[in-house]
């Protein structure tokens, strides 16, 4: 038996299905829902997915689907809220099982960040900033997060 505490939001999101929903104001603004939800996310039961782990998936979708708007000039980062932190240009991302998600990066004068947070303080802001070489290709670490994702899945999938 669980002798963990729930409130009504955590139990209700805690059963979840993986689905996605949002309205935009110009309808021809790509959403996350019209992407299909890579395997790797949604073969896995809910119930077998730590907090931790269930809140890096989500967050790599959204990632990926930031980065599909972006131009080859700029890269996503991470805005801090309620700090002077300023913004993270993120490079990495991984969590803590079983509650902690942690973002990998540098300011935009390139010094290293790390941002390490608990799944039940997770707030994320993704921010646009310019490429930080001018001859590279961007990076996007969510389409890389993504494919790592699959490649575990795919993994597993073999091992069984």
């Amino acid at each position: 038996m669980d002798n963990e505490i729930k409130t009504a939001a955590e139990a209700y999101e805690a059963d979840a299905l993986p689905r996605r929903y949002e309205v935009h104001m110009d309808p021809e603004t790509a959403r996350a829902q019209d992407q299909p939800v890579p395997g790797a996310v949604s073969g896995q039961p809910m119930e077998q997915k730590s907090p931790a782990q269930w809140a890096y998936e989500r967050i790599v979708l959204y990632l990926k689907k930031f980065e599909e708007q972006l131009d080859s000039d700029h890269e996503v980062a991470m805005g801090f809220t309620g700090a002077d932190a300023g913004v993270l240009r993120i490079v990495g991302m991984g969590y803590f099982d079983p509650d902690i998600i942690t973002f990998y990066g540098a300011d935009p004068v390139g010094g290293r960040m790390q941002h390490i947070q608990h799944v039940s303080q997770l707030n994320v802001i993704l921010r646009a900033l310019p490429k930080a070489v001018e001859d590279a290709e961007p990076n996007r670490i969510g389409f890389r997060l993504v494919q790592d994702l699959e490649n575990d899945a795919d993994n597993s999938a073999a091992t069984t």
